[in-house]
């Protein structure tokens, strides 16, 4: 019985994220110093694991997440369907109190089901969804490549941890994360099934959070 098992990661953390500013597919920011050390601590964490293939989004701070393994000589592929939601005009923007109001009136339209509502000149769940299939899709039709490691986005994340589930994308904001949160899956070829194994674990960063 052919199956997958894959280490989905979200990128390690960005000056963008320590700032509360809002970053989607249109920002293609760094690793900060911790964003690079959560790296690394994942890097030692999981060195040993046999992946056979790296998978990443478009956007750099995936590459540099996982850069410590690519060093290593393992092959890795870019799909920009792995590519974090487009919040379109919010991103870059520190958060204002009407920024703030938007987002979380985005936030309770999509929890109450209307996952078809993009945001301003941006993308919706649904829109992340169909391209994520397509990227997943490619990511499925190697079924030699049993362990990979996939790194991705946070709301992107959710998103692809709720259709992957059978769950509504309403329920996306159930899936907690964090930078460089590991979930770990497994796909079963005969049932065309995927079981979460592992959900947000951060177990590779507490010597890290003992340093801060």
């Amino acid at each position: 019985m052919a199956q997958k098992t894959i280490y989905l990661i979200r990128h390690g953390e960005t000056d963008y994220n320590r700032r509360g500013i809002v970053q989607g597919s249109g920002v293609d920011s760094d690793l900060n110093e911790m964003g690079q050390a959560q790296a690394q601590a994942f890097f030692q964490a999981y060195q040993h694991v046999p992946f056979t293939k790296i998978y990443i989004s478009g956007l750099k701070r995936t590459y540099q997440t996982v850069e410590p393994f690519i060093e290593l000589g393992l092959p890795y592929e870019k799909l920009t369907g792995l590519n974090e939601i487009s919040w379109g005009t919010m991103e870059g923007k520190a958060p204002g109190n009407l920024d703030n109001e938007y987002y979380r009136a985005l936030i309770e339209s999509w929890e109450s089901g209307h996952t078809d509502q993009a945001t301003d000149k941006g993308e919706s769940p649904e829109q992340v969804a169909d391209r994520q299939k397509v990227a997943m899709d490619t990511i499925l039709s190697h079924p030699e490549e049993e362990l990979v490691l996939v790194a991705m986005h946070g709301r992107a994340m959710r998103i692809l941890l709720c259709w992957i589930t059978n769950l509504p994308l309403a329920k996306m904001d159930q899936f907690e994360h964090s930078n460089l949160c590991l979930y770990k899956l497994s796909y079963d070829y005969s049932s065309a099934q995927f079981t979460i194994e592992l959900a947000n674990d951060t177990a590779h960063l507490l010597t890290l959070a003992l340093m801060q």
